[in-house]
């Protein structure tokens, strides 16, 4: 983990920022998807990571005895503030269309994050330094884990501000790290539709309660991840590797629903799916595969990842 964090940005660079920030709320926002992937294929996700740890007592302590300017320089406040700006505008002005392309185009959409997040394997997987046994199996364990989370039927729990304050809690440490889609823990626990609708609805009473979890999650994680960057950094991105791999189970973009469940409003929702080949997707629900532009959007993913991986090795 590197010590220093970069305090003066020009007006281009923090233009650059806010588009990152934008890319990290735009994956956020969909089941499946991390947005701390993005942060690390658009090398700023140590940084992030850094930045975030500083937001602790001790920056209290600098507030009280030297003043705003200090502590702003002190917790790395500008990046904070242009990075954040990005994720919350993406997020406000993406929710609707996130619900829409998930309910009227889900194969396109699961095929360009596959081949998103397949290259993104090999974006994190390449800055490990020297496979080695234990690195290959830390991987390995990452693969598991993550195919056997997504493996999961998601749950149903009563929405009330307590789950509201945990469920941000869990999914925000989800969403810092690659691999691990903050979103799909919110499938998992049954709090997706709940959150989104509330973001779409700009429902300001569960968008704080969910805010105030997230934030002291944030601070209690970002810790944890800090000191493992910082004393096994090779393991940590072999498993964050291996997470990702796993996590295409839950992105594959052809699916058959094997039950269903009525969610608040009375409707009809997927509950349980199974992956298919797109060719028994065809045979089981009579609808088209499109495999052909399907496969067309997975090389798009994997493209403007090698393009994004490409950014931090230019220089900023």
């Amino acid at each position: 983990m590197k010590n220093d964090v970069k305090q003066h940005r020009s007006l281009f660079e923090n233009v650059k920022l806010l588009l990152k920030g934008i890319l990290m709320g735009a994956a956020d926002a969909v089941p499946g998807v991390s947005g701390g992937t993005v942060a690390f294929i658009t090398g700023i996700y140590e940084e992030l990571i850094h930045s975030i740890r500083r937001c602790d007592l001790n920056a209290l302590k600098i507030l009280f005895t030297d003043g705003p300017k200090a502590v702003w320089d002190y917790v790395n406040g500008s990046f904070l503030f242009v990075l954040l700006s990005g994720i919350l505008l993406s997020i406000l002005t993406l929710a609707r269309v996130v619900l829409y392309v998930l309910a009227e185009h889900p194969i396109l959409l699961w095929s360009f994050f596959f081949g998103l997040i397949l290259a993104s394997t090999w974006s994190v997987a390449r800055h490990v330094t020297g496979w080695t046994g234990n690195r290959i199996s830390v991987f390995v364990l990452g693969v598991v884990v993550a195919f056997m989370i997504t493996s999961i039927s998601p749950s149903a729990i009563v929405v009330t501000p307590l789950t509201i304050f945990i469920s941000g809690m869990i999914a925000i440490c989800a969403m810092i790290l690659p691999g691990i889609s903050g979103s799909f823990i919110l499938l998992l626990l049954g709090m997706y539709t709940a959150i989104l609708t509330a973001v779409k609805e700009l429902d300001i009473a569960t968008i704080v309660v969910f805010a105030l979890g997230a934030v002291v999650g944030l601070l209690a994680f970002s810790r944890m991840l800090s000191w493992a960057f910082t004393h096994f950094r090779s393991l940590t991105l072999a498993l964050l590797g291996g997470f990702l791999l796993g996590s295409l189970n839950k992105v594959w973009p052809w699916k058959y629903t094997v039950s269903y469940t009525i969610n608040s409003k009375g409707a009809e929702v997927p509950l349980v799916e199974q992956n298919v080949m797109p060719s028994a997707f065809t045979d089981l629900t009579g609808e088209p595969s499109q495999a052909l532009l399907a496969i067309g959007l997975m090389f798009v993913g994997c493209a403007l990842v090698v393009a994004l991986d490409r950014i931090p090795a230019r220089g900023e």
